[in-house]
């Protein structure tokens, strides 16, 4: 995925939501951290800051090292835990108490984290774990534990989540 590097990617798509704005900019700010070494401890002040807000003050784990597409929504940012290798499309919709992650292999290993298309919307409370793929313009249904990739286009609600319906 390419990476875009405007802190005001997400600012429309977040309209009347100044929370996610805030923590959206943050994110993106940090997120320069992650081109290489010299803006790494360049901002590794700042990281601590961010760090701090977003993820102490407004409970909403989402790591600078996270790549994410433009337009990514996140309602009310609550509980939310993303993984720092997870890879998200554009115009993507996080809702809160989303865990999105890795699972334990064995001990101290771990699988690679999810990769989520673009134009995905991710219901409240869902979990998305391991090693998986969901295709874009899916919809995953509140509550869902999501182990298994996804076709594209389709709505997917359960647990385990499976196909619902086709777009």
């Amino acid at each position: 995925m390419e990476r875009s590097f405007n802190i005001f990617q997400d600012w429309e798509r977040n309209k009347g939501n100044n929370k996610a704005r805030f923590i959206l900019c943050l994110f993106r700010i940090a997120n320069l951290a992650s081109l290489n070494k010299l803006y790494f401890f360049l901002l590794l002040p700042y990281n601590m800051f961010y760090r701090l807000w977003v993820e102490w003050i407004f409970c909403c784990e989402l790591p600078f090292k996270t790549v994410a597409g433009r337009g990514l929504v996140i309602f009310h940012g609550q509980a939310l835990v993303v993984n720092c290798e997870t890879i998200i499309g554009s115009n993507c919709t996080l809702r809160p108490s989303t865990t999105i992650g890795n699972k334990e292999l064995s001990e101290g290993i771990y699988s690679a984290s999810p990769i989520i298309g673009n134009n995905v919307d991710i219901g409240s409370n869902v979990c998305i774990i391991g090693p998986i793929t969901i295709g874009d313009n899916v919809k995953i249904g509140a509550g869902s534990v999501v182990v298994k990739n996804v076709p594209s286009n389709c709505i997917i609600a359960g647990n385990p989540a499976r196909v619902i319906k086709t777009l």
